[in-house]
């Protein structure tokens, strides 16, 4: 072995001296270039990393570790209490569901809706195209924010061509349910959705006609074609989609505060969460001041690991499919 080790040295020495020092200078551009890369990806995930190791070790602390400034990571005395006291907080298991269903089913809305409109962009030809799909772009530019008093005013005075204002004499207000999410999800104009029609066309547009052609040639129509060819060729890119989609619409707080009214949902109780606990502190322990700083924001760093810890585990489910649409499916013009 090491008159094996001994004779690789001597031929890339030798290997070196002939190619006078290019070898040699080569070799460690490339040591160089992967120690750089090491470094480059271990500070990104450290940024990434870091704040969340800190939301761990402080949610384990009790008031005295947290006050006293020799304990940095590490708790001196872990506790779980943080966790019970967030959990009763915020509603953790009502708001979990309503959460849960809402986000599920909106997201499995978009999707659906988006993989249609987003099929129909890269694959046939109608009537102002490109003006519509102009109208996708901005609905991707413009923020939400934007239109916030138009949509309070349509869907709290919301009405069908008036025909229900003609009949009953008043209109129908919608704000403080769940509808109006899903009538803006039907319509393209929920939370995102011109950004995946814009990623699902631009799928499309990279899969090649020949594929739909065979499948006219051996009697497919349209809608056969899209179900049974390109829908199973496109699993990647709507895996990526519905995460997005679900995870957005998991952490939205504008939607939510505009529409819903009073439903408990995890990302608005977590908005909260310090405002409930001086609350608390004040009605039932009786305690008549403001909450410690510290004390709150270790309440809020635990209850900020129970509102994503639903979407890291959704993520180890749906990693592979996430990898290959990023690994498989690159944005082309």
């Amino acid at each position: 072995m090491t008159k094996t080790k001994v004779k690789q040295d001597s031929s890339f020495w030798e290997r070196n001296r002939k190619s006078e020092g290019y070898l040699l200078r080569k070799t460690i551009f490339k040591y160089a270039v992967s120690i750089a890369r090491f470094i480059l990806l271990f500070g990104m995930c450290f940024l990434i990393l870091q704040p969340i190791l800190n939301k761990i070790s402080v949610s384990f602390m009790t008031l005295d570790d947290i006050y006293n400034p020799t304990i940095v990571l590490i708790p001196e005395h872990p506790t779980t209490e943080h966790y019970k006291l967030a959990y009763q907080l915020m509603d953790y298991k009502n708001a979990f569901i309503n959460s849960m269903v809402i986000s599920l089913t909106i997201a499995i809305v978009q999707i659906t809706v988006t993989t249609l409109v987003g099929y129909g962009f890269a694959r046939f030809d109608f009537p102002f195209k490109k003006f519509w799909f102009a109208c996708v772009m901005m609905v991707i530019l413009i923020p939400p924010q934007t239109i916030s008093i138009s949509l309070h005013l349509h869907f709290r005075y919301f009405d069908i061509l008036g025909l229900h204002k003609l009949l009953t004499g008043d209109s129908i207000n919608l704000r403080g349910s769940v509808l109006p999410y899903y009538l803006m999800s039907l319509g393209c104009m929920g939370l995102k959705n011109g950004l995946y029609i814009y990623m699902i066309r631009q799928f499309f547009r990279n899969i090649p006609k020949e594929l739909e052609e065979a499948a006219y040639v051996d009697g497919c129509g349209t809608l056969m074609t899209f179900v049974r060819i390109m829908l199973p060729d496109a699993k990647p890119i709507l895996t990526s989609c519905f995460l997005f989609a679900f995870v957005w619409q998991w952490t939205d707080g504008f939607y939510s505060k505009l529409f819903l009214g009073n439903v408990s949902l995890l990302s608005r109780n977590l908005d909260t969460l310090v405002d409930t606990l001086g609350t608390y502190l004040m009605r039932i322990l009786g305690i008549k001041s403001t909450v410690p700083p510290a004390y709150g924001n270790a309440i809020l760093a635990t209850g900020t690991l129970m509102f994503i810890m639903p979407l890291i585990i959704l993520y180890l489910f749906a990693q592979r499919g996430f990898v290959e649409s990023l690994s498989s499916s690159g944005i082309k013009m």
